[in-house]
């Protein structure tokens, strides 16, 4: 199975701020759309970085006082992982829990083409092996000629 597979069933759609957004209203962005991490995007749409709710948690720490005007630019991982469509789920997987992140934009000939979360990963490889137990049993059960 490969990234374009869950693209396929997810959609496309990615929540982006500019990189001048302040944190607390990044804070209603992440509430409002229900997502676990926002790209920080220009106006060309070209991705400048990425904030987590972690990212966010530590601005809070950090900034308090400043949380009302922190801009996303200052907290936000500009050093960005990417994967492309054709790249299988099991590595997607690999490259996520090896650099311990939850988020990966899905880039095909520089455009963003979507981003897939670890549980994306996750129900995609379930179903994969759903599908594969249903079949084996119904081998083992007998149920196909021949």
């Amino acid at each position: 199975m490969k990234v374009k597979d869950i693209l396929a069933v997810k959609g496309s759609r990615v929540v982006t701020v500019e990189r001048s957004t302040p944190v607390l209203d990044a804070m209603a962005v992440f509430s409002a759309n229900r997502v676990g991490s926002l790209l920080v995007v220009d106006k060309d749409e070209k991705i400048l970085g990425i904030i987590a709710a972690r990212d966010v948690l530590m601005a809070v720490i950090k900034h308090l006082e400043q949380i009302k005007t922190l801009p996303v630019d200052q907290i936000m991982t500009t050093n960005i992982i990417v994967g492309t469509e054709d790249d299988s789920i099991d590595y997607l997987q690999a490259i996520m829990t090896e650099n311990r992140i939850r988020h990966v934009p899905i880039i095909e000939g520089g455009k963003l083409k979507g981003l897939v979360s670890i549980g994306d990963v996750v129900k995609a490889l379930m179903k994969e092996k759903d599908v594969e137990n249903k079949y084996l049993k119904d081998y083992i059960a007998d149920k196909y000629p021949g």
